[in-house]
Parts: C-alpha cells; sequence; structure tokens
C-alpha cells in the first residue's frame, strides 16, 4: 500500500474491503465537508467514530475518499454533508442528517425508523436507516449463472416477493413467511404451474413508510437504495443475510429452470418532493440527482411520486449502470423490468431525447449482454412510448394490449380488429421494428390495477382502505362485473366470471408475445375491487392459498393452457421453438361466424382465425365469442381426404374438466360447424394428414 492510499482511492465508489481495511468513495460536486460517521448499533443517536475528510488529502476531483485500517465487514456507517443549503439554486446540504451510501450493498433500519425525522429539522442519527460495509465474495454459487433462456419460451409470473407467502395458509413455517428464503419453499408450485421467469417487484432497498399515514409502503417502489436487497424480505438479519439469501434464492429458482427478473425503479427515489425527507441524494448532490425545475427550489415530477431521478447525468447514469451489472454479476439474475422507463429518455430540462445515453449504454454493455430488459414505456407525464421505445433489444409491456383484451370480453364495440392486432404480436405498434414477436410482453392484469378475478367482478373501484376517498387509483379500467358488484352467490354470475377468467387466459397465452400473468390470477385472488393496493400489506394483497382448492378448475385450465405453449421434447426439454413461434410463421386466415368473411364492424363482437402449420402436421381454428348469445362459426373443409377431423382442445363455455383437455386428448366434434357459447373461446385442432 503506497502513502497514497492512507488517504483512499476515488475508484470504485462505495466501502471496498480490502489490504486489512475498508475504502470509502463518495462523489458529491458541491459539498465544503464530508464526515465518515461509524455505529455500533443501527439505533446509536450518536456515532462511535467520526473521520472527518480533509479536502485537501482525501478529495480527489469530485470524490471524496478514505481508507480506514481495521475496518471491516458488517461495520455500520453513514455521512455527515455539508455545504450550501440554497433551495433557490437546488442547493439542499444538512450536516445533521446522516445519509446513506449509494452504493451500499446493505442497508440497516432501525426499529424506530422515522421518515418523519428525516424530514424536519434536526439531527435525526438515532431513528435514521443506515449503510452496512460487505464482503460478499466468499458465496459458494455452485457453479450457477443466468439462464438466458430465449424470449420465445419465456412465460412471466409477476410476483411480490412477501405477498406470495406471507399469508398464514401458505404452509411455510412462519419464521420465514415474506422472505426470499419462504419463497424457496413455493418453487414446487411454480414448476408445476410451468412459468419460467418470476418477475420480482422492487427488492431494492426501499422506505416503507413512504405511504399515508397509518399504512405502509407495500409493492416498494419508493428505492433508498440500488444495490441493497430489501432487508424485510431476508429472514436472516445478519450482516450478509439479506444478500445470502437472495442468491439462495435465485440459485434455487435456476436449479428449478426459472428465470428471475427484477422490477427496478430509476425513475425516482423515496426522498419525494420539497417536503420530504433527507435520505441520501437530496443531502449529498441533489443538483446531480435530481431534475429541478426552471425555480430550483422544486423538483420535477414525471414519475407522479414527488421527484425524478436526473438519469442522464453522467454520475447517475454510470450509478444505474453499476447497479445493474451488480444485480448480475454478483447477484446472478437474469433480467430488469423497468419502472416508467419512459423517464429514462428525458434530458435535464425534461425534454425527451431521441437518443437517450443512458438506455443506449444500457443496451450496448457488454457485461448485459443476454439480460432480459423490459420497458414500462411510459411515464406519469403523459409520454407514451409502446412501439417507439428506443434500441433494438428492449421488450415492452403492451398497454394496448390490455386494453384492447378488455375492451373485447367486455363487450365494447369496435374491439375486434384491435383483437386481431395483438393476438397477432400488434404488428400495427412494432412491425416497423422488423423484430420477433416477443417485443411485444403481452398482459391483461399487474400489480397495478384490478386483479383478474376483480376485473370480472366489479365495475368500479374500491380503494376506500387506502385513505384517499377512493380517488386514487385508475378511472380507466375497461372491467365488468359480469351482473353483480363484487363477491356473489348466484351461480349463474359466477360461471360466467369463471368463462370471464378463462378466456383472458387463453388469448394472453395464445397469442404472439412473451405473455405476463399476475401471481393469483390463476385462483381467482381478490383484492376487494382495490385496483391500487401499493400500501396495502395486508390479506388485500397477499396470495391466499386456500384459493388453490376452491378454485382448482382455474389452476388446472392455466397449468394445461402453459404445458402446451412450450412444447417439449420426448425427454420433457423445452424444445428450440414453440407452438406460437410456429403458428407467426405459418399463413393464417380471418373469418366470422361464417368462412373468410371477419366482420370488423363497429356491432361485431366474435372472430375466428384459422392456420395450417406444416411443420406440425398440425391445422389450428381458434374462435372468440364476446356476443351475450351462442354463435354458430362455419369450420374450414379438410385441405385434403388424409387430413383428420376437426378436435376440440378448448371451450371456456364448458364445464372442468371438459373446458380444457390435454393436448394429446382432443375431443372430437362433428358437423360442419361449431355451436361457441356466449361469452367463450374455443381452439380446435387437427392433423393435416402428411407427416412432419
Amino acid at each position: 500500500m503506497t502513502a497514497a492510499d492512507d488517504f483512499g482511492r476515488s475508484s470504485p465508489l462505495g466501502a471496498t474491503p480490502r489490504d486489512g481495511g475498508v475504502n470509502f468513495s463518495l462523489y458529491s460536486r458541491n459539498a465544503s465537508k464530508v464526515e465518515l460517521l461509524f455505529f455500533d448499533r443501527e439505533d446509536d443517536a450518536k456515532p462511535a467514530r467520526t473521520i472527518p475528510l480533509d479536502p485537501a488529502a482525501n478529495r480527489t476531483y469530485h470524490y471524496w475518499h478514505v481508507f480506514v485500517p481495521g475496518a471491516r465487514h458488517g461495520q455500520i456507517y453513514g455521512y455527515h454533508v455539508d455545504g450550501p443549503f440554497e433551495p433557490a439554486l437546488g442547493l439542499r446540504f444538512d450536516i445533521t442528517k446522516v445519509l446513506l451510501d449509494p452504493y451500499a450493498r446493505s442497508i440497516i433500519v432501525p426499529q424506530n425508523y422515522s421518515r418523519e425525522a428525516s424530514s424536519r429539522p434536526g439531527d435525526n442519527a438515532a431513528s435514521a436507516m443506515k449503510s452496512v460495509v460487505v464482503d460478499s465474495g466468499g458465496y459458494d454459487w455452485e457453479g450457477d449463472k443466468p439462464l438466458h433462456r430465449p424470449s420465445s419460451q419465456t412465460i412471466v409470473y409477476e410476483m411480490h416477493p412477501r405477498g406470495f407467502t406471507v399469508h398464514p395458509s401458505s404452509g411455510v413455517p412462519e419464521k420465514i413467511r415474506g422472505t426470499y428464503r419462504g419463497l424457496i419453499e413455493k418453487i414446487p408450485y411454480l414448476k408445476q404451474l410451468g412459468i419460467t421467469a418470476v418477475e420480482l417487484l422492487p427488492v431494492f432497498q426501499f422506505d416503507r413508510q413512504d405511504a399515508p399515514p397509518g399504512l405502509t409502503n407495500y409493492w416498494g417502489y419508493a428505492p433508498v437504495a440500488f444495490f441493497a436487497p430489501h432487508r424485510e424480505y431476508s429472514s436472516r438479519q445478519d450482516e450478509l443475510g439479506p444478500v445470502d439469501e437472495f442468491r439462495d434464492m435465485v440459485k434455487a429458482l435456476h436449479r428449478a429452470g426459472i428465470e428471475v427478473i427484477l422490477d427496478v425503479v430509476f425513475n425516482h427515489t423515496a426522498e419525494g418532493g420539497e417536503s420530504g425527507p433527507t435520505l441520501c441524494f437530496r443531502g449529498i448532490d441533489n443538483r446531480s440527482y435530481y431534475l429541478l425545475e426552471n425555480d430550483r427550489s422544486r423538483y420535477s415530477n414525471y414519475s407522479g411520486t414527488g421527484n425524478t431521478l436526473y438519469a442522464n447525468h453522467p454520475v447517475v447514469r454510470r450509478m444505474i449502470i453499476q447497479s445493474l451489472r451488480y444485480w448480475v454479476e454478483e447477484m446472478h439474475v437474469d433480467g430488469f423490468r423497468f419502472d416508467l422507463a419512459s423517464i429514462l429518455a428525458r434530458d435535464v430540462n425534461g425534454a425527451v431525447l431521441s437518443n437517450p445515453p443512458l438506455l443506449w449504454d444500457i443496451e450496448s454493455n457488454p457485461a448485459l449482454a443476454g439480460t432480459k430488459m423490459i420497458a414500462e414505456a411510459w411515464d406519469a407525464s403523459g409520454l407514451y412510448q409502446v412501439g417507439q421505445f428506443v434500441g433494438d433489444s428492449w421488450k415492452e409491456w403492451n398497454g394496448r394490449f390490455r386494453d384492447d383484451l378488455r375492451s373485447f370480453f367486455g363487450g365494447a364495440g369496435g374491439a375486434v380488429p384491435r383483437l386481431a392486432d395483438r393476438l397477432l404480436g400488434s404488428p400495427s405498434i412494432y412491425a416497423h421494428k422488423e423484430r420477433e414477436a416477443e417485443q411485444s410482453v403481452n398482459f391483461v392484469t399487474c400489480h397495478d390495477g384490478f386483479t383478474l378475478n376483480d376485473l370480472v367482478s366489479y365495475n368500479q373501484k374500491h380503494n376506500e382502505a387506502n385513505g384517499e376517498e377512493n380517488r386514487d387509483g385508475s378511472n380507466d379500467n375497461r372491467n365488468w362485473n359480469c351482473g353483480a358488484e363484487g363477491p356473489t352467490t348466484d351461480a349463474a354470475i359466477e360461471r360466467l366470471r369463471n368463462r370471464q377468467v378463462k378466456n383472458f387466459f387463453t388469448a394472453t397465452l395464445l397469442a404472439l408475445g412473451m405473455p405476463m400473468i399476475l401471481m393469483g390470477d390463476e385462483v381467482r385472488r381478490t383484492q376487494l375491487g382495490n385496483n391500487n393496493a401499493y400500501c396495502q400489506d395486508n390479506e388485500i394483497s397477499w396470495f391466499d392459498w386456500s384459493l388453490t382448492e376452491r378454485h382448482a378448475d382455474v389452476l388446472r385450465f392455466v397449468r394445461l393452457l402453459i404445458e402446451r405453449r412450450l412444447l417439449r421434447d420426448p425427454n420433457g426439454e423445452l424444445e428450440r421453438v414453440t407452438l406460437n413461434q410456429w403458428i407467426h410463421a405459418a399463413p393464417h386466415a380471418w373469418h366470422g361466424v361464417q368462412l373468410n368473411r371477419p366482420d370488423w364492424t363497429e356491432q361485431s363482437h366474435s372472430l375466428a382465425f384459422s392456420t395450417d402449420i406444416a411443420n406440425l402436421n398440425l391445422a389450428v381454428h381458434m374462435i372468440f365469442n364476446a356476443y351475450h348469445a351462442p354463435l354458430h362459426f362455419e369450420l374450414p373443409l379438410r385441405a385434403n381426404e388424409q387430413a383428420g377431423p376437426w378436435r376440440r382442445w378448448i371451450d371456456t363455455y364448458l364445464e372442468s374438466p371438459e373446458d380444457i383437455v390435454p393436448w394429446d386428448q382432443p375431443r372430437p366434434i362433428s358437423g360442419a360447424n361449431y355451436c361457441a357459447g356466449p361469452h367463450s373461446v374455443a381452439v380446435l385442432v387437427r392433423d393435416l394428414g402428411s407427416k412432419r
């Protein structure tokens, strides 16, 4: 170690164990004074040791750094950063606040943590979140690595990492319910369901108190650290507990052939607007980390949460890239879903960049090659980029798929042409990019909005429990309660709701693109009509596992759908292409109740689709009837004398187990027409009469 090393090194940023101590480095362009604080316990009111950083010796360019001999893994630390408090200039330094390290690999939260104490003047040491030094190099991955499953073989299951197992009915031991370890216990369920990837709601350390009084931030869209796994989701509370338990979960999922995709929030932080708390970035270098209005005392709010991260600032851009690389290289995740990703295309003035540096940095970074990148291609200020998001490899949440399928199955007029487009991978949106169909991530429900059960059970949102007089949550839901508001004992309405749920699943899982389903939809999980349950860490949001028995028919239906979407060889391994890829490559025809005469008018509520897939020696005929009465559809004639008769694979109008049968056991039908019941989907198949 050289003499210069006594003062530390500017790189890497964060706390890095090395050479019998720890190197600390922090970026702050406008600070006049920085102190490194060591604490013995997370709730200590005073630091056990304060290390002032000399601007002459411990500062290189805008980086404040120090090497501390004897410091080691597990050390609790934070920063005091001083400088001008001049909001009109965008400067909000406050020497009284203990600040988190933006690069911390672990965050510890005292039991008496107070968001309010970090929002008002005065010292907050005893109640502040603090950083923890982590030496994570000794973990045994046992040969694990990201799976790199092709997007064409991917079925995404969006889940809350706590809500999946925290309900007492989960059967998971109480001490590990709602944790990464608890999720491992439920991998057999996921594997049996057949999904190939879990998309976890945010697992970056977040502020649970960023919510209305008396409620908690359950979803986790309130990040405070982009490198640290959320500690509450770990059953281990030692220094390495959250890091290693998260890795254990990833490793176990990979062994089951399931990828891990993280929902990441790089568009805002938990520090909120002008009256929000000073936790980290605001007190370190406000002007560098956040987009500010012309009146620099005010934050730009393209996220709808009070602030917007300045993602294309060079320092913030580098932090985001290094965060992504950390989660891929050291935590082995397989992909990311970027919340409000269009914000990442904005410049310092909020204008939309045609070639955003951050987005191209992500796409072109060699360490991230092969990693799934999924954009929520809009923001809270009206910017909507579905079909226009930059780059060559980004997938996009297709909000139009959601809206158009809801419109069609809900009986709206004029929805038939849009349904046809969505079933074929939305070429009207994506064809200009000449990309694979999987650029479109197809979904009908997600965490944000109604569950699938509630979509067919409520005409109105019921968000009263959120404490905002039902003003929050989307008003554009395109939902239909099928005849009664909420739970009902009317058997006919329940049958119709069951049918509608199966209709949505059939269209989503058989449409071209990458399908995504929401946790619990496969068993009709309800949120009692709440379409914005971000602050409901209770049974409104949790997965009630008794539903797997109550709605076993829907669960069976979804399992058999997924089983056939992903073609497998005789050994059970996934084949290189899927059924949907074969359909995409085959010629197809549209029909109405009469062959080759689709009705595209405003009054139409039905559509049929047929295709011959020579590679599979298979013909497929799909019927969609959103009308309130049964309709008789003409069936395509046999192409040759060797062709087999039409057989029924799916008919959602029928009760289980006839609603869907195993793929190799389709039911024969007779006649030149097929009667599709009201509000139903049917899928027929037959042999073409030639060998594959």
